[in-house]
């Protein structure tokens, strides 16, 4: 009895020597990609859905004289603006465990109609208004789009909850490729501008000899649907 415990000791301490003459499994040889990045990006962008009414008038198109009707006529529907940031300014450096992240402010990335919401009932006319073409409703629409276009493009707000979504997304995939190597990565965001310079940073002064001198080009004036 004796003598086969000693069998079963020196088994175990055979295994023991064994395994430590192994070398340790070493952390993969990883580190945050700029690629993986760009395409993080590419997924994080936010929809935005507005309920938008397209408004058209023009004053005597039809008629003679004093008997002139006026084309005025409403298109009801809804339109998503896609906002994100622009990947091809994204930029990155790794310094130690220090990853700086470049990234552009959110803008308006497309802007289209929900078909669902376009139905017969989208379009009313005015009672007296004068015969509307199918040109008319066309014009309508795409002066209504870039309308839409422009409003979202000045929702501060909405913008910078999709930069800050692109962000967290980011964050979180520095953050796994850390636990991966057994690294505590550090992440340095630095937000430009759509002229590419840091926020906060002041412009170059332009020296008097090269500024603009008044022209007489007036300043365009919004147009009145």
């Amino acid at each position: 009895m004796k003598k086969g415990w000693v069998v079963f000791l020196a088994v175990i301490l055979t295994a023991l020597c064994a395994s430590c003459g192994q070398p340790a499994e070493q952390a993969p040889d990883m580190e945050p990609e700029l690629t993986q990045m760009k395409s993080i990006c590419e997924l994080a962008v936010m929809d935005c859905y507005y309920h938008n009414v397209a408004k058209y008038f023009e004053e005597d198109v039809s008629g003679i004289l004093w008997w002139q009707k006026d084309k005025h006529f409403w298109i009801e529907y809804s339109g998503v603006v896609t906002l994100g940031v622009d990947v091809s300014q994204v930029s990155m450096e790794i310094d130690g465990d220090t990853v700086t992240v470049t990234m552009p402010e959110a803008t308006v990335q497309k802007c289209r109609v929900d078909s669902d919401s376009l139905t017969e009932d989208s379009f009313i006319v005015a009672k007296d208004s004068a015969a509307v073409q199918a040109e008319d409703e066309t014009r309508a629409f795409s002066e209504a789009q870039s309308q839409l276009e422009a409003a979202a493009a000045q929702d501060r707000t909405l913008l910078a909850e999709a930069q800050q979504r692109a962000k967290t997304l980011i964050e979180d995939y520095i953050g796994n490729i850390g636990s991966a190597v057994g690294k505590e990565y550090v992440v340095r965001w630095v937000d430009i501008g759509e002229d590419g310079r840091p926020l906060g940073e002041p412009a170059e002064s332009i020296p008097e000899e090269n500024v603009p001198t008044e022209s007489g080009v007036d300043s365009p004036v919004p147009v009145k649907s």
